[in-house]
């Protein structure tokens, strides 16, 4: 049974403005270290922390709020292959089996301007 779906819709130069205007201070309010070192090792590094930020919002949406957690409490992480999952930590954990959701799917996609988002929770 599908406990609840997200999607967002991130402008990826909208990330790049407060990037360049908050940098650390942004990455560190927003993504882990580990999403911050998977984003700055590509090129164009805006496009990938605008899919990790259309991914928590997606998250956020099909979970109906965070509810005393952050955005930072939901990683995004891409396994050998390349696909995108979400590594959370144990307050997320908590209130998700509160919830009964059993699984979290997510796909991430981007053009030259947008990256949007999409998670499906199961309970």
């Amino acid at each position: 049974m599908i406990y609840g779906i997200g999607i967002d819709l991130v402008e990826i130069q909208r990330i790049e403005r407060a990037l360049k205007r908050w940098g650390e201070r942004f990455e560190k309010r927003i993504f882990s270290d580990r999403e911050v070192a998977y984003c700055r090792k590509h090129v164009r590094a805006p496009v990938h922390y605008a899919g990790r930020f259309a991914a928590k919002e997606a998250f956020i949406k099909s979970l109906g709020g965070l509810r005393g957690l952050t955005m930072k409490d939901i990683e995004v992480l891409n396994d050998d292959a390349g696909k995108p999952a979400f590594s959370l930590n144990a307050a997320v954990k908590r209130a998700l089996k509160e919830r009964g959701v059993r699984h979290v799917a997510l796909s991430v996609t981007h053009t030259d301007h947008y990256a949007s988002a999409l998670v499906v929770m199961e309970a």
